[in-house]
């Protein structure tokens, strides 16, 4: 394994996720497929709670084009888990996001992923400029740039 193990101590945002019975699979852990949705309830969550995204109706949705993880640590129901957020780039239609899920106040992540949201018109299906308060939204979520 040629990566860091990310800690928490890089991450801007948390949000608590309770693993269930069934996101085990057949070798005791949490399947790895399970990570993902873990990931976009946390990044959605965030879109609706703090950017006011309205998936229902709103003029604009979010569709993941692209996306990774690797893994550090099992993890297994009955574990409480914080996925943290952060973003690494903010395009015109477009923002990469960073994300970890660790245990319960553990500093270092069980895993570490990526996605790539790029936002669309809901009726046309094209890539539309991130409406504002997205934006701000998101722009809370990057992280200072190194000087």
């Amino acid at each position: 394994m040629s990566q860091t193990t990310p800690l928490r101590s890089e991450y801007l945002h948390f949000q608590t996720i309770a693993t269930r019975w069934h996101d085990n699979d057949i070798y005791g852990h949490v399947n790895n497929v399970v990570y993902y949705s873990y990931f976009d309830s946390a990044v959605n969550t965030y879109l609706i709670e703090v950017g006011g995204l309205d998936i229902q109706h709103g003029e604009v949705v979010a569709f993941v084009v692209s996306s990774s993880c690797d893994y550090f640590s099992a993890i297994a129901f009955p574990e409480k888990l914080e996925v943290a957020l952060r973003v690494a780039k903010l395009g015109n239609s477009s923002v990469t996001y960073e994300l970890a899920i660790f245990k319960l106040g553990e500093a270092s992540a069980c895993a570490a992923g990526r996605f790539v949201h790029v936002f669309v018109a809901r009726e046309s299906q094209r890539p539309q400029p991130i409406p504002a308060l997205l934006r701000s939204a998101l722009a809370l979520l990057q992280l200072p740039v190194a000087t």
